[in-house]
């Protein structure tokens, strides 16, 4: 096993620098007991790496996250080579009004308990899995 192509661990710091330069990334939380990934736009916090993002008042989303314990993914992958990054923060999150939103918003904010990323190196074109999985017929 070649361990040059192997996914890198990043420390935290490394990891919410890299988060700090995307756009977009997925709130991952619960609904009725079932997974639900909604992506967003979002911005990083100085000082703590706190993550904000904002919603309609009186969403799912709203509703489903405060006070819980949620996830945030955001990555940046390379398609031809299959290289980029990806952090994982997780944390709770807390739901405030948005003073003058019109519509109403809310600003949500999740507090980062657990940050995780990787770096992934390119593929090799032999290591490469196959472009379609078959299923056997």
């Amino acid at each position: 096993m070649n361990r040059d192509h192997d996914p890198q661990e990043l420390d935290r710091d490394r990891a919410l620098g890299l988060l700090a330069r995307a756009l977009v990334g997925r709130v991952v939380y619960t609904v009725g007991a079932l997974p639900a990934v909604l992506p967003v736009h979002f911005r990083l916090e100085p000082g703590d790496g706190g993550i904000l993002l904002s919603a309609p008042a009186g969403s799912e989303l709203a509703r489903a996250v405060d006070d819980a314990v949620i996830a945030f993914e955001a990555d940046e992958l390379d398609g031809p080579d299959g290289s980029g990054w990806c952090v994982t923060v997780l944390g709770r999150a807390q739901v405030r009004p948005l003073a003058g939103a019109v519509p109403a918003a809310v600003r949500i904010r999740i507090r980062p308990e657990l940050v995780t990323g990787r770096r992934l190196p390119p593929l090799r074109r032999d290591a490469r899995p196959p472009a379609r999985l078959g299923t056997g017929t």
